[in-house]
């Protein structure tokens, strides 16, 4: 392990130690978190809507981010802060515990879909405080030259355990569909873990921010930082207005995704945990080379590689109903179409996780990386109000192919206009 820390000073390679096992830690909840709407509707027999809302939440909440902004502005103590969401966020998956293991008690009783859907829009009230904090640890603690390398380290690391986890569950969910009553509440300790460690990583603030102004001053001024810097900086603004035309397609065709395993290709948890595994194989192999592309490479000319390879996967995706030649090893159905459906998922996955999270870092200066972030997220949740619903909606109205369809000419708007911005930029 001592060649990961070469060329490294010493508070970045402690800075990058806690990183890592932050990513090991969250590397098991997202591999549990992989297969979370699958499980609610096959197990939980959750509603098409209902799993648009659990999908539509772990977007939503950066909508938050216009009164989080300011707020965190003002905290001294953000270490205490971090402490306390983790407690207050991870702590309702514990009562996943007390749910029902059979189908009949889930199937009559929608209260338990209610219960569910409220424990993750806590969950992910975290988000809006974590991701612009994590942006804004790593950009203050790691040299430039080494901030995507070293981010895409410890995101391989990261994907690697969320595969094998991913896995793992998967065939316990297959051997008994409700195993996640017992998981969840490891999730919960491991999930308080890995915000307690993220929150020793050092930081001191440019300066002291003693702001006195009423609640709507502030979110009024937050509105008003977002749309200046959106203005001031046009290269953002093409980015952030592509990945807008992007996002869409995305939250429109998730769920649906997950639909289209259960009902088109009546998958189980085995076959959905080797899809999402095998593509994740891809993506952490490739996650090195792009981790350093992305340094040297304008953010619109890599997002450009990024929209496309999610234009590939969902076309080879939408035409596996009309060729549905497959066949069954260990109980896991393969087929045809999706192997090239994996490989494009693979490019997808791992230059996206670098584009969306790092990607609007690179637009300003190293002190301003969070707010770049933040804003780059609360527009995550704009789009997440309308776009997961529209995609049921556009589903149960015209069907799987309709809305694959629209989602890929969606993107192809988005892939358009990073060329055309980033061929201002080459003429000027």
């Amino acid at each position: 392990m001592k060649f990961l820390y070469a060329g490294l000073c010493c508070e970045e390679r402690r800075t990058f130690r806690i990183h890592l096992s932050y990513s090991i830690i969250e590397g098991f909840i997202l591999g549990v978190l992989a297969l979370n709407e699958f499980v609610f509707i096959k197990s939980l027999h959750g509603s098409n809507y209902q799993l648009g809302v659990l999908f539509q939440f772990s977007m939503l909440v950066f909508l938050l981010l216009l009164f989080v902004n300011e707020f965190l502005k003002r905290i001294r103590k953000r270490r205490v802060f971090l402490r306390w969401v983790g407690i207050l966020t991870r702590l309702p998956l514990m009562l996943l515990f007390f749910f029902p293991r059979s189908s009949e008690a889930l199937t009559e009783n929608n209260f338990y879909h209610l219960i569910f859907l409220t424990v993750f829009l806590v969950y992910y009230l975290a988000a809006p405080v974590v991701n612009p904090t994590i942006n804004l640890l790593l950009r203050a603690n790691y040299q430039p030259q080494n901030f995507g390398k070293l981010y895409s380290i410890a995101t391989s690391v990261n994907k690697i355990v969320l595969m094998v986890v991913t896995f793992l569950y998967g065939l316990l969910l297959d051997f008994n569909n409700y195993i996640f009553v017992y998981i969840f509440p490891i999730v919960s300790v491991m999930g308080m873990a890995s915000i307690f460690l993220l929150s020793k990583i050092n930081y001191t603030p440019p300066g002291s921010v003693l702001i006195k102004e009423t609640v709507k001053k502030s979110i009024l001024r937050s509105v008003s930082n977002m749309i200046e810097l959106l203005r001031n900086n046009r290269p953002y603004l093409h980015f952030e207005i592509s990945f807008m035309l992007y996002g869409m397609a995305f939250m429109l065709s998730t769920p649906v995704i997950t639909i289209f395993f259960y009902n088109a290709l009546d998958l189980n948890y085995s076959s959905v945990a080797f899809y999402r595994n095998a593509y994740n194989i891809l993506a952490i192999f490739i996650l090195p080379f792009f981790g350093k592309m992305i340094g040297k490479t304008d953010p619109r000319k890599f997002g450009v590689i990024t929209f496309s390879s999610l234009v590939l996967f969902l076309f080879f995706l939408m035409i596996t109903q009309y060729f549905p030649y497959h066949f069954e090893f260990y109980g896991i159905k393969l087929y045809i179409t999706l192997i090239p459906y994996v490989v494009f998922h693979g490019v997808f996955a791992g230059t996206m996780v670098l584009l969306w999270n790092i990607g609007s870092a690179y637009f300003g200066k190293v002190d301003e990386a969070d707010i770049y972030q933040s804003t780059h997220l609360f527009l995550t949740g704009v789009r997440a109000l309308f776009a997961p619903l529209f995609g049921i909606y556009l589903y149960e109205l015209l069907g799987f192919s309709i809305t694959f369809l629209l989602a890929i000419l969606l993107t192809l708007s988005g892939i358009s206009l990073l060329i055309w911005s980033y061929k201002i930029k080459k003429r000027r």
